[in-house]
């Protein structure tokens, strides 16, 4: 058995573990009333795992808060404090050194998962599904609590305490985007929690209307959003801080956080089909089922050490305690979902391939065909290892980017047409009618793009699909417009939900074209330069430089090349951590720009101080990436604003009537 409490040894560390070993229990306890409540229909039972759950969040936020003293007063009593801290860090990196690691981060989601089960326990309506959702969301508290207080404690005390401690990884040191990246990623997976505990409510109790997807549509977003964010945030991270000028590698961990997107996408589309239509039912259950699911893979992925990738937390102790939850996810959605198929059948007829619901359908099964993709190239060098012992087998980028550049093709066609195509069926003459401005439109902007120089069909259709994309929001805009005789500043007032839509598709538009551009126009040369030597010429541009200088650092040093380009400083830097003195981390100068980035990178500096060998490169619309998050965001948050006529009849969520 772990030693897990030791006053004498940590008192910071044992009051961390009392307050673990409370959440625990509290969440037990919640996790009994939830099915008590449930099980006899007790309000008053109900309502006493309803506050349960503050306890459980209560109790959470004192041991990050414990965790953090410890790690800001260097306490190396505490054994996650000694590994992974030093007294010699900067402030905010010991800040985020919660999680820099495999206990703490595990810590920092349980928190996470608590206090999204707290906002939900003050917003739930006081209707059937209220003890089943809260027991869904107490079975995830309980588990992440449980591997907190026992075999990933990050408050396991040492007998002998260092006099220094080792310190964070390098590489979450190197730059500031990591205090961002992590916190996102857990928002938008454990975000996720929510809409899958509604989806178990409604199966246990058999009320499956349209209420859950309706209840559940704003969590899905908001997990939504800070999930993009934060695959964003992580290739921002990976920009500047790798050193090799790109920001997506179809890095294993970075997939991992990819297929809940794609799943979440697909289901955030397929919702608006039951909503309208009273279809999907079946399908709905299982996306949610599917993406909660996948945020757990991800998360084994990352800990278990089975895949190899350059910031996994390799062969953690936790991997087989995730994939049996994993396993227990999946087992309790499908028996449900199997139990409760007669009620999950469709009310309308199925969905004409030709209509706005038929490609909406369209669009998820290419969103479901690319995360099974990007699951089977994640995983392939395992199955290759399981079957024949050999870890030798990879999957590059070739061989996603064959997938992924037709499939997002793919999407972005359906997108475009699928809303201006009416409900039920569509004839020829409508999907003509449709799809005529959109062409035209794509068809001119692909002309322009070609004159100006653009030769890539991939990049060619991109823009193309583009302004396709853009002339169809156009129209539903003016259409609306017409309708309604008003202006966009009222459309917006009274359908935020719509035109926040809109505006996360043009977001996404922008993103594509980032993307498009900036991978297929791409220029990367290397040059060495001497100190005071004459300028060098290197893609189309002028390279001199001017001198190398190093700094010291309590913690580090950086040595610096002070290189000019066409006259401009570049600030280009190679930083060793003490930890690991060997290693060097680069830290390029970015130039960023509306229509392109001026990347440098040290790739060898003299110790003397002489010369130093660099990297130049050009990528058109990279930045374009990061301001189409950003338009993504706003559209999302757009979404959740009520609309105006709504907000003047809307009552406290706590006394609206029951329902289902």
């Amino acid at each position: 058995m772990l030693n897990l409490i030791s006053f004498g040894a940590s008192e910071l560390g044992a009051l961390g573990q009392l307050a673990l070993l409370g959440a625990l229990g509290f969440s037990l306890a919640g996790l009994l009333l939830a099915l008590v409540g449930g099980l006899r229909g007790d309000a008053r039972v109900s309502e006493a795992a309803r506050r349960v759950n503050w306890a459980v969040f209560a109790l959470l936020t004192l041991a990050v808060i414990v965790l953090e003293v410890a790690l800001l007063r260097d306490d190396f009593s505490v054994r996650y404090v000694a590994e992974h801290s030093m007294t010699t860090s900067p402030v905010w990196i010991k800040l985020t050194t919660l999680w820099a690691a495999l206990e703490g981060s595990i810590l920092l989601w349980a928190w996470i998962l608590s206090g999204y089960a707290f906002i939900l326990s003050l917003t739930l309506r006081r209707d059937a599904l209220r003890p089943w959702a809260l027991g869904t969301m107490f079975v995830s508290l309980l588990f992440f609590v449980g591997v907190c207080a026992t075999v990933a404690s990050p408050f396991t005390p040492l007998a002998s305490i260092p006099a220094e401690g080792q310190g964070p990884n390098p590489a979450l040191q190197n730059h500031w985007m990591m205090a961002v990246h992590p916190v996102l990623l857990y928002l938008g997976f454990v975000g996720l929690s929510v809409p899958y505990a509604y989806a178990v409510g409604a199966l246990v109790t058999g009320r499956l209307s349209d209420h859950w997807v309706v209840v559940t549509r704003r969590w899905t977003m908001v997990a939504w959003a800070f999930l993009t964010a934060a695959i964003v945030a992580g290739g921002w991270w990976s920009y500047e801080t790798l050193g090799w000028g790109g920001y997506w590698a179809w890095d294993p961990v970075e997939n991992a956080s990819f297929i809940p997107w794609l799943l979440t996408t697909a289901f955030l589309h397929s919702i608006q089909i039951q909503e309208r239509r009273g279809l999907m039912r079946s399908w709905n259950v299982w996306l949610i089922v599917l993406a909660y699911s996948s945020t757990v893979l991800g998360t084994f992925l990352n800990r278990s050490g089975i895949v190899q990738s350059v910031h996994a937390f390799a062969d953690g102790p936790v991997g087989a305690v995730f994939l049996g939850f994993l396993a227990l996810l999946l087992v309790l959605g499908v028996a449900l979902a199997a139990w409760r198929a007669p009620l999950l059948r469709d009310e309308a007829d199925p969905a004409a391939p030709v209509s706005r619901e038929g490609a909406f359908l369209a669009g998820n099964w290419l969103f479901l065909v690319f995360a099974f993709v990007v699951l089977l190239g994640t995983l392939f060098p395992t199955f290759v290892e399981f079957v024949q012992g050999r870890r030798d087998a990879s999957v590059g980028p070739a061989f996603f980017n064959a997938f992924a550049v037709p499939l997002g093709l793919g999407l972005l066609l359906l997108m475009g047409v699928g809303p201006l195509l009416p409900w039920r069926r569509a004839d020829g003459h409508s999907l003509v009618r449709a799809l005529r401005p959109l062409l035209l439109a794509g068809l001119g902007a692909g002309l322009v793009a070609f004159v100006a120089g653009v030769r890539n069909p991939g990049v060619l259709l991109t823009v193309g699909l583009s302004a396709y994309n853009i002339a169809g929001l156009g129209l539903l805009t003016v259409r609306a417009a017409r309708q309604r005789r008003a202006g966009l500043p009222t459309l917006l007032r009274e359908q935020p939900r719509r035109y926040g839509a809109y505006l996360a598709h043009v977001g996404l538009l922008v993103i594509a074209l980032g993307i498009a551009f900036s991978t297929t126009y791409r220029q990367d040369q290397q040059v060495t330069l001497n100190v005071g030597g004459a300028p060098v010429r290197l893609l189309n541009e002028e390279l001199q430089l001017r001198r190398i200088s190093r700094e010291d650092y309590p913690h580090g040093a950086s040595a610096t090349a002070h290189v000019d380009i066409d006259g401009q400083p570049f600030l280009s830097r190679v930083n060793t951590y003490r930890q690991a003195p060997g290693q060097p981390f680069p830290a390029p100068a970015v130039r960023y720009g509306l229509w392109g980035d001026t990347y440098l990178v040290v790739t060898t500096i003299d110790v003397r101080g002489q010369w130093s060998s660099v990297r130049l490169i050009e990528s058109p619309l990279v930045s374009w990436i990061w301001w189409g998050t950003l338009i993504v965001v706003l559209g999302s948050v757009l979404t959740l604003t009520p609309p105006a006529r709504a907000a003047a009849r809307r009552v406290p969520a706590g006394l609206a009537p029951a329902t289902d």
